[in-house]
């Protein structure tokens, strides 16, 4: 039965660009009736590295979308920059899209926090991965800063900042292919304003289902700081990737993907 699964995902899916703002956003659909799923990638890529994700999730029913923020890969953007809020908003009504599952990663994971807080009408559920949340409290902001010293830690290679030790001491060629992706990710537009000053305390009043996920040798959101979101958000569920790094979702996309759609699926 998967075979067939993945044919139909095949044969139904397209890529193309919808006109908002200004801008022409790339997108890749699966098309099909199934519930959708929308995956926003991270700061250092862009839609590109959410292949394995797109086939297995198409495969399993849903309908995924993948795009390419303002500033990314294929986007082509135009006029003021605007909020990416804005954006997933107006490519969600551009498809005709009442509610969605968002799955972001990183960068993404922030955008989707600040996006359920304009609009929880339009979200059936979060999942946030490997992602600092975008989170402005004082408090937090210095942990980070301790976490991630500047500007030592920006000037390392993005592959060592962003895939785990694991990861690069067994996969050279996955590694070279993600470095590839995030060199040729960004296209020089600006980059987007946030539409929320995102606090522990706004991110208390969530009352839909988030699962919340980061590799165990993540720089950016090790385990420990993967705690301070589940100590605020209500009855988030959890998922700790093993031997993974910050892109958890390429690292180990078996794990990842498996545990990404058992959670849609209850929801």
């Amino acid at each position: 039965m998967r075979p067939l699964l993945v044919s139909i995902a095949a044969a139904l899916s397209f890529a193309a660009e919808a006109p908002l703002g200004g801008a022409r956003i790339w997108y890749q659909d699966s098309g099909g009736a199934g519930v959708p799923v929308v995956l926003l990638h991270a700061a250092s890529s862009s839609s590109a590295v959410w292949e394995q994700q797109i086939s297995t999730i198409s495969a399993a029913g849903f309908r995924t979308i993948a795009y390419d923020r303002r500033g990314y890969g294929k986007t082509v953007g135009g006029g003021d920059a605007g909020s990416a809020v804005d954006d997933l908003l107006g490519l969600l009504n551009y498809l005709k899209i009442d509610r969605a599952h968002l799955v972001g990663t990183a960068a993404g994971g922030g955008i989707v926090f600040d996006f359920v807080l304009s609009h929880p009408d339009r979200v059936r559920s979060l999942v946030v991965a490997n992602s600092i949340g975008n989170v402005r409290d004082a408090d937090y902001l210095a942990m980070s800063n301790r976490l991630r010293p500047q500007p030592q830690f920006d000037a390392l290679p993005v592959e060592f900042r962003e895939l785990g030790p694991s990861y690069r001491a067994a996969n050279s060629e996955g590694t070279a292919k993600w470095a590839a992706l995030a060199k040729d990710a960004r296209n020089g537009d600006p980059v987007q304003r946030p539409k929320n000053s995102i606090t522990f305390t706004k991110l208390e009043s969530l009352r839909l289902p988030v699962l919340l996920i980061t590799g165990d040798a993540d720089l950016y959101t090790p385990p420990s700081v993967l705690r301070l979101f589940v100590a605020r958000i209500k009855n988030a569920e959890t998922a700790i990737v093993p031997e993974s790094g910050h892109s958890a979702f390429w690292e180990n996309p078996e794990f990842f993907t498996r545990r990404v759609m058992d959670f849609i699926s209850k929801h």
